[in-house]
């Protein structure tokens, strides 16, 4: 975790992107559910029933799927899903309206945790059209630590011998051909989706894109 984050601001932070992502939900038809996520393989549906596992699946039981998958972190991550999936959408939103404030979390930083709300949110937004404005300090803290490691996604590892600077904000990191973009713009291409890289600008940009085109296809 970032020293100068507390935990509690950075759990503030993820509660109310939860709270504005079920604001977002509220309301899609069944056939917006059914859109297929910046995930690839994931739902819209799909990935809220995710974030509901994810806020609701403690270290002990985590690693207890995670030994009976055999360390297949799909098997595992799609079989938690599927106990938080609903049998229709309006249950799948009722069921992650009841994680909004949950502090549940496996191994790992805080910050981990922030991202699986702000990039899932916007793997969720960006296919249905859906603009939302995430917290200029939340998306800063969360860019800083992908910059810094690689944990959930190969984030560190994505943007190695290149320099990104946020438009909005003060993130910079990195040195070499050059990214610019919106600080969640930058946060989505550290975090492989492609898709964010066109609104990148400069060579580091393309090379950027390169790399998320070629672990997308891996």
């Amino acid at each position: 975790m970032s020293k100068n984050i507390p935990r509690a601001r950075l759990w503030s932070w993820a509660h109310a992107e939860r709270t504005a992502l079920a604001r977002d939900l509220d309301g899609l038809e069944d056939k917006q559910w059914a859109t297929t996520s910046l995930c690839g393989r994931w739902s819209v549906e799909e990935v809220v029933a995710h974030l509901s596992a994810a806020a609701s699946v403690g270290p002990a039981r985590w690693m207890a799927s995670v030994l009976g998958a055999r360390f297949n972190f799909d098997l595992h991550n799609d079989r938690r899903l599927s106990e938080h999936r609903g049998a229709t959408p309006a249950e799948t939103l009722a069921r992650f309206r009841a994680i909004l404030t949950s502090t549940t979390s496996t191994f790992g930083p805080v910050e981990a945790w922030l991202g699986e709300v702000l990039i899932h949110g916007q793997d969720i937004r960006e296919p249905l059209g859906i603009e939302h404005d995430v917290d200029p300090e939340a998306a800063t803290a969360l860019a800083v630590f992908l910059a810094q490691r690689d944990f959930t996604v190969s984030s560190k590892t994505n943007i190695a011998g290149l320099r990104l600077e946020a438009t909005d904000g003060p993130f910079a990191t990195g040195a070499g051909p050059l990214a610019r973009g919106t600080t969640m713009a930058l946060v989505m291409a550290m975090a492989g989706r492609g898709a964010y890289c066109g609104q990148l600008d400069g060579a580091g940009a393309e090379a950027l894109l390169a790399r998320c085109t070629a672990a997308a296809g891996s």
